[in-house]
């Protein structure tokens, strides 16, 4: 990883879009920072695509972009789920939120029942280990917590994560949480699709336009494909256990990070 003042201007010059993960990348201790939300306005009103990119709930992600007056996020989409759903805007002169899926119902139904009896295995098979807090909101993967609320070793980690793998989940690990899902998901597949869905267009032939940026071992695919990928200084807790890191490296942590790369973006504009 290099340090972030070393990513040349040039290639800043023509960044048409953004891509964030959400928790300890634009939040703090679990909320988004005032630097950080300033920052999204500010590359939104640069005219640039803002699309945050998360392993948290379908659910969840809801609040953030239709919430009341002054608390919803200047961002064009949010894809959820480690990218298998996603809320979209729609149109004038009725911009209401549009769920997106990349499976059909019949098949998130029947996964969704298998994913009943796999909790209930993790529960019976590895003691203390619960879903994670906002899983009511989830619907196509599952989730337990590791570090949110609760406190498990690795130990206790790969011992989900081997079950989970065993019954044929596609398995990943982010900053706070264990996710297994079925199907062939993960932030870069979804990151493709959802440009595809918005713009009609194939974002591996345009990633020299295109920036990431991220914090933890789910994050990995997009550090792998994106030319231009970032961490927050916080990334430094997993780089032993990463195969792919980012290009370049913020010196604040979390929000303020995210804050600094964006004005980085904006600078080379």
């Amino acid at each position: 990883m290099q340090a972030l003042n070393l990513w040349p201007q040039d290639a800043r010059r023509n960044i048409v879009g953004v891509f964030t993960d959400i928790d300890d990348t634009l939040t703090t201790e679990g909320a988004i920072t005032p630097d950080a939300l300033q920052a999204l306005a500010d590359l939104k009103a640069a005219g640039l695509m803002v699309i945050p990119i998360t392993g948290r709930p379908i659910g969840w992600c809801e609040p953030f972009m239709a919430g009341p007056a002054g608390s919803t996020w200047p961002v064009d989409a949010m894809v959820a789920e480690n990218g298998a759903v996603a809320f979209t805007r729609g149109t004038d002169p009725q911009p209401a939120l549009v769920k997106r899926y990349q499976q059909d119902a019949a098949t998130r139904s029947a996964h969704q029942a298998r994913m009943r009896e796999i909790a209930a295995q993790v529960a019976a098979e590895v003691p203390g280990v619960a879903l994670s807090r906002d899983s009511a909101g989830r619907e196509t993967d599952l989730a337990f917590d590791y570090a949110e609320f609760d406190q498990h070793t690795p130990e206790t980690v790969q011992q989900v994560l081997t079950l989970l793998q065993r019954e044929g989940m596609q398995t990943t690990v982010s900053s706070i949480h264990i996710h297994g899902c079925f199907g062939d998901f993960n932030k870069w597949q979804g990151a493709n699709w959802i440009v595809r869905e918005l713009l009609g267009r194939n974002l591996a032939q345009e990633l020299d336009r295109w920036v990431f940026v991220g914090d933890s071992g789910n994050d990995q695919a997009m550090f792998q494909h994106f030319t231009h990928s970032v961490g927050v200084a916080n990334i430094a807790r997993f780089v032993p256990q990463l195969t792919h890191l980012p290009r370049y490296v913020a010196q604040g942590e979390r929000g303020a990070g995210f804050a600094e790369v964006a004005r980085e973006i904006l600078a080379g504009r």
